[in-house]
């Protein structure tokens, strides 16, 4: 009887039933009817009762999850459900979804015809890396009649693994491919000069570049022939990510740690596909999880599981370890991303000799984060007092980011200063920037 639950429909039958007994001590002719209802009543609740348990396996329902979760996406769950009694049912839907979500309002109605199936999706969105346990998938039914439900209980303890960001790979790789971004408007990178490799002489065709014509073979052929290049490969580009307690800050329920999380693996996938060899490494008192840079098959995977299970924690991050970890780990000229964040100027010149030292023998670009509620701040419109003072402070705060920028350009050290949801597409514009020069 434990999945026997009795409906709200019965228990409004019962009280209309009790007023009419209220009634008949007024109208005892009244009586004969309430004790007429009251039998129907306690009848039509057994048929109900054997309409809905006198056949074992009368519903089928599956919950489809995907393989995994992917982290600050969205992620589609799917639900089967298959009627097979001979009367049209209605179901109700509570899927026990893990307690991260938070969610204690899940409910999803339907109505399934005899023999057929509902197919159905629901939307999660995590917002950290992990685990996520599945309970129950239960499956609410109850006949025309409607007095009582019956509970299906199906896929018990499921458990998915949340990873760092992964749906948007294919898109970002459509998008590099051809050297274009959308944000704000479409975003082309020229190529400047030949900073390329020779792959073969071609028949000219319209659209290719003149001064690529090579006369030589024009001359022996007796037709206009071309050089073609391709662009320089098994370059390596390393990722360094700060997991300390700056990192912790968090915009839209990710942290930026999340965010870099996820913008290394959209980065590791364009490199790989360009044929460069994508590494990476993370920090904080010392560094950790390392992956040396390879374009192997399975490179993704193996970046993958090293950004799984990065947590952030209070410390300050060591950048005088960093420096040494990077002479080490990285022998020869590489592209070094950082992801961290600076928020004051003094916060840099504190780590401007092991930045500038890194400088030295490697491409370095510092990946670092605009303050989106201070954005709000400074785009608004004052109308109080307060309000004016609040938006001083912000654009004191946003000159300072400047200041910054500055501060780092002066010793050949790139930057890449985003709001925290565009990081993906703005790191790629920088690796496809420089790529597009040639200066690596």
């Amino acid at each position: 009887m434990k999945n026997l639950y009795i409906n709200n429909r019965f228990f409004f039958t019962l009280f209309g039933v009790g007023i009419l007994y209220v009634l008949a001590f007024f109208f005892p002719v009244m009586m004969w009817l309430a004790h007429g209802l009251l039998i129907l009543a306690v009848v039509i609740f057994i048929v109900d009762y054997l309409l809905l348990f006198n056949k074992k396996n009368a519903v089928f329902a599956q919950r489809i999850l995907p393989e995994k979760l992917s982290n600050g996406d969205e992620n589609p769950v799917k639900i089967d459900i298959r009627n097979n009694y001979p009367f049209k049912i209605k179901t109700k839907t509570i899927d026990e979804i893990p307690f991260q979500f938070q969610k204690r309002d899940f409910l999803i109605e339907r109505e399934i015809s005899p023999g057929k199936n509902v197919f159905f999706q629901y939307i999660l969105e995590p917002k950290e890396r992990g685990e996520y346990s599945f309970g129950n998938l239960n499956i609410f039914v109850q006949s025309p009649v409607g007095f009582v439900s019956r509970r299906y209980t199906f896929q018990k303890d499921a458990m998915l693994p949340s990873y760092p960001s992964f749906i948007h790979l294919r898109k970002y790789e459509l998008m590099a491919l051809q050297n274009e971004f959308l944000l704000g408007g479409i975003k082309k990178i020229r190529k400047l000069g030949h900073t390329m490799e020779f792959e073969q002489i071609k028949e000219y065709v319209q659209g290719d570049d003149v001064r690529t014509i090579n006369w030589k073979a024009t001359s022996k052929q007796n037709k206009l022939m071309v050089n073609q290049y391709q662009d320089e490969k098994s370059q390596r580009i390393f990722m360094l990510i700060d997991k300390g307690r700056t990192m912790q800050m968090p915009f839209n329920g990710l942290s930026l740690l999340d965010y870099s999380i996820n913008a290394t693996m959209a980065l590791s996938h364009i490199i790989l596909k360009k044929g460069d060899r994508a590494g990476m490494m993370t920090f904080s008192k010392k560094a950790e999880n390392k992956v040396p840079a390879d374009n192997k098959s399975g490179q993704l995977r193996k970046i993958s599981e090293a950004l799984y299970n990065i947590q952030t924690n209070f410390f300050e991050s060591d950048f005088g370890r960093l420096y040494q970890d990077v002479k080490y780990s990285i022998g020869q000229r590489s592209l070094v991303l950082l992801f961290t964040n600076f928020e004051t100027l003094d916060a840099v010149n504190r780590q401007m000799k092991y930045l500038r030292s890194i400088a030295k023998n490697h491409l370095f670009v510092v990946v670092f984060f605009k303050n989106s509620e201070l954005q709000k701040i400074i785009h608004s419109n004052p109308e109080s007092m307060q309000e004016v003072y609040d938006e001083i402070i912000a654009e004191k705060f946003e000159f300072e980011k400047k200041l910054i920028i500055q501060e780092l350009r002066k010793y050949g050290i790139y930057t890449v200063y985003t709001l925290p949801e565009n990081l993906n597409l703005e790191v790629i514009n920088k690796y496809l920037e420089i790529k597009a020069r040639g200066i690596l």
